[in-house]
């Protein structure tokens, strides 16, 4: 690393010490913030900010955000090369160099300077640093803060306040130095985006591919030389001649949860997992080799106004944006009435041969459910759905083959995303230390 000849106390924790050349300036001194309003309406382009993209088109946003207002006359205009920082959410890096002409909410604020000695793109950076968003906790109104064990924030509320925003201090380089910075870090944080990129890529690759394998396996077996026959149902095609066909109330019994009293005497939160298990959709992800545990417990009088279902069953979200959802009982536990829970004759149907066809089968959940507003998939529909049966010690060996297989696909999928999450602590290092003066870049 090629550092400065000396070094000065900068005076601000975040910082630390800068080279003694460079200056500290408040951020309202460095940039001015545009309040211009779209009225009279002279621009339709709505832009969009996000902590991964920073600012895009609202036009090319696949789904989600908050709808835009009717009047545009009430949104703020941004020009190009303007820096766009949500209010509320800054504090977790919701800050982007807008490439367009646009508007945007007035919670935003928007940064701009037309002084030719301060490279913009420098301070863009500068607002990227995790130090410096973090000095921001306990500056904003309303906050809400949950910080997660590897040191993520998630937040609720944040606003932080323009007056206290613009009060704090960036460090200064000279003009040149601050081209070179941002020279440097472009180049390297472009390469750094692209491996990332590419890993994420792999990592789709290997779930497809995970996807697939099951898919194959519960519906076609492990021998490829067996002689096969029509199912009869159209998205499974052909199966081994000596498996069964038949419907999940065969061989299972459904069992839709329910909610207990709202009286706090019914039901209540604990830290200690004291209680008795109540599990909500939003508890539910999508997986095979987790145990499922709740973190939400009802007392002894809540767990008598509901149906408890046994260890090892498969419960299965069946209604809205979380249909398909599922996870496995680790132990007797209940839930609301949002899941459809399969608990399996096991003499028939092996609990996790039927966790592996759910996970297969939820991928066409929601081209089944008839709705209106949200997707639901009822418990006679479950009942109803048709699944392949095979022999009991075929069912055992096809988990086991499938444990094995997804195990190492898994251990592959969690060695890349740690690979990713390496490549963000790198980026977010090499930002800081070159922009806080820690590491002297040569061109």
């Amino acid at each position: 690393m090629i550092r400065y000849d000396s070094y000065k106390n900068s005076g601000v924790e975040w910082i630390g010490e800068i080279p003694n050349h460079w200056g500290l300036c408040k951020i309202k001194f460095l940039l001015k913030k545009r309040n211009k309003k779209n009225n009279p309406v002279i621009t339709e382009n709505i832009l969009s900010l996000s902590i991964k993209k920073g600012v895009t088109l609202q036009s090319e946003k696949p789904t989600g955000g908050n709808k835009p207002k009717d009047d545009l006359s009430k949104y703020n205009i941004v020009q190009k090369n303007d820096i766009v920082i949500n209010s509320m959410n800054v504090i977790v890096g919701s800050v982007g160099l807008s490439k367009y002409f646009g508007l945007v909410s007035p919670v935003y604020y928007i940064l701009y300077s037309n002084n030719e000695n301060l490279e913009i793109r420098y301070y863009d950076f500068l607002f990227s640093v995790k130090q410096f968003q973090k000095s921001l906790i306990g500056e904003g109104n309303g906050i809400m803060i949950l910080e997660s064990s590897n040191g993520k924030l998630n937040t609720i509320r944040m606003r932080i306040p323009y007056e206290k925003l613009g009060n704090k201090e960036f460090p200064v380089p000279p003009l040149s130095e601050q081209q070179q910075i941002v020279e440097f870090l472009d180049t390297k944080t472009e390469l750094i985006d692209s491996l990332i990129e590419k890993t994420e890529r792999k990592i789709e690759l290997l779930k497809e591919k995970r996807t697939s394998l099951i898919n194959e396996t519960v519906t076609k077996g492990l021998n490829p030389n067996i002689e096969m026959k029509d199912s009869g149902v159209e998205w499974i095609g052909e199966i081994p001649i000596h498996w069964g066909k038949s419907k999940f109330k065969f061989h299972s019994e459904i069992v839709t949860g329910n909610t207990p009293s709202k009286k706090k005497e019914s039901i209540y939160y604990t830290d200690d997992k004291s209680g008795f298990p109540w599990v909500k959709p939003t508890r539910l992800d999508q997986g095979f080799d987790f145990v499922f545990y709740s973190d939400q417990y009802l007392t002894e009088k809540g767990k008598n106004e509901i149906r408890v279902i046994p260890k090892n069953s498969i419960m299965v979200c069946s209604i809205g944006n979380t249909l398909g959802k599922f996870g496995i009982s680790g132990c007797e536990m209940s839930t609301n009435q949002q899941i459809n829970s399969v608990i399996c004759d096991e003499d028939t149907l092996f609990h996790r041969f039927c966790m592996f066809f759910i996970s297969v089968l939820t991928e066409d959940l929601i081209k089944w459910t008839n709705f209106v507003t949200l997707p639901i998939f009822t418990k006679s529909d479950f009942e109803d759905t048709e699944i392949i049966i095979p022999p009991i010690f075929e069912q055992q060996q096809i988990v086991k083959y499938l444990d094995e297989q997804t195990g190492l696909i898994d251990k592959t999928i969690s060695n890349e995303e740690k690979r990713i999450e390496l490549l963000k602590e790198y980026r977010q290092s090499l930002i800081s230390e070159v922009v806080n003066g820690k590491r002297k870049v040569t061109n």
